[in-house]
């Protein structure tokens, strides 16, 4: 998988406190908005599209977990790319794509529980991200396509 861990997660944690966590753990992590995320794929695919950018030298941001949520997020721009991904305070949902980290992630430590439901892909979601729905195109396909389209939008 390249890398990458991505994981639906509920409990009583803020985004700070969830970010020391993982932190402490030695992994990158970024927290998303469950609503911004449209299938698993939907952030390992913008991972490898940030890892071939890094290793091409078309990177726009400094940190792989930056250059991951441009991508997730479609943008170009770091601050509206962040603005478009970040997760409601207080919803107590959110999904974290943890980079290189292998081992336990203690979640009872954080307060969490993993919950994939939250990673579940939807026309809604891909609706609410400002992708277009074809007939016969599934709503995950749809996302992973604008996601190869930040290329051609960074150029």
């Amino acid at each position: 998988m390249s890398g990458i861990r991505v994981i639906g997660l509920r409990g009583d944690f803020t985004f700070d406190r969830a970010m020391d966590h993982f932190e402490s753990l030695g992994a990158e992590v970024a927290l998303l908005d469950p609503d911004a995320v449209c299938g698993k794929d939907h952030l390992v695919s913008a991972y490898m599209h940030a890892e071939k950018a890094f290793a091409e030298g078309r990177n726009r941001s400094k940190k792989i977990v930056t250059e991951m949520i441009l991508y997730a997020a479609f943008e170009r721009q770091i601050g509206r790319a962040l603005d478009a991904v970040r997760p409601r305070p207080g919803s107590g949902a959110v999904v974290a794509a943890v980079i290189g980290y292998d081992g336990d992630l203690e979640l009872g430590k954080l307060g969490a529980v993993e919950d994939p439901a939250l990673l579940a892909p939807s026309a809604e979601k891909a609706g609410r991200l400002g992708v277009e729905l074809f007939e016969g195109v599934s709503p995950e396909d749809a996302v992973l396509e604008k996601v190869a389209f930040v290329d051609l939008m960074k150029q």
